[in-house]
């Protein structure tokens, strides 16, 4: 599952692409592309990194005091947790993904002063069936709604898709979550399974969506984004 905030803009890192050129095309850029090449753990605004046991613990703590935050990001009952609380989780995340090897949990940093803002997670991995699930959030209240969810969101897909080569990923939304169904409509997710009325919010009972994108679609997207910004900078 996959719960985040919304950001209007779309400031996906684009990737560069070289195109092999035909000699006498008259200037054209035709022929294959050979390689599109990005960081895989940076983007313009952050990177991903791993736990720091010592200061972390301090930092999530204080997002877990935040209901907003929590509700978008948790679709279990949420409480608060105390810095020990939050460090025993992280052993236990850093115990599956070393015995389990099913779970990539990565913390999001901002790259100007390495500050901890959030955290993006590819979980559940199904290696016979080549499927796994997403969840992302932006914790740092000061750092939403600028665009570096979007941004922690192609990094994590690139990773899914290039790195782990899966074959198709899925995350959960709760239905009062519009901003990051939007989102994910904006990557080119599809709804495909809505759980009607599965979760309890506020007096009131809201359906559970899931979205899936294939490896496929994902790399269409990206050769696509490609050859706009080569025909843009032609």
């Amino acid at each position: 599952m996959i719960v985040f905030f919304i950001y209007i803009d779309d400031p996906r890192p684009k990737p560069f692409l070289h195109i092999e050129g035909r000699a006498g095309d008259g200037g054209k850029r035709r022929g294959k592309m050979l390689a599109i090449q990005t960081q895989l753990f940076e983007a313009k605004d952050v990177r991903f990194g791993p736990i720091d046991h010592e200061t972390h613990p301090e930092v999530e703590s204080k997002w877990t005091h935040d209901a907003e935050f929590m509700r978008l990001m948790e679709l279990k009952p949420i409480r608060p947790l105390s810095p020990a609380m939050v460090k025993k989780q992280y052993e236990a995340i850093e115990k599956e993904m070393e015995e389990d090897k099913n779970l990539y949990y990565f913390t999001i940093q901002t790259k100007e002063d390495n500050q901890f803002i959030g955290k993006a997670v590819v979980e559940w991995i199904d290696w016979t069936n080549s499927n796994g699930f997403l969840r992302l959030g932006i914790g740092a209240s000061e750092h939403r709604r600028k665009g570096l969810g979007s941004q922690a969101l192609s990094m994590l897909l690139r990773f899914a898709f290039d790195e782990l080569n899966l074959y198709r990923v899925t995350a959960v939304v709760p239905a009062y979550n519009e901003g990051a169904i939007k989102l994910f409509q904006k990557f080119g997710f599809m709804e495909e399974v809505r759980r009607r009325k599965a979760i309890h919010r506020d007096n009131e009972f809201w359906d559970l969506v899931s979205f899936g994108l294939l490896n496929a679609e994902w790399r269409d997207q990206v050769t696509g984004d490609a050859l706009s910004l080569s025909k843009g900078q032609g």
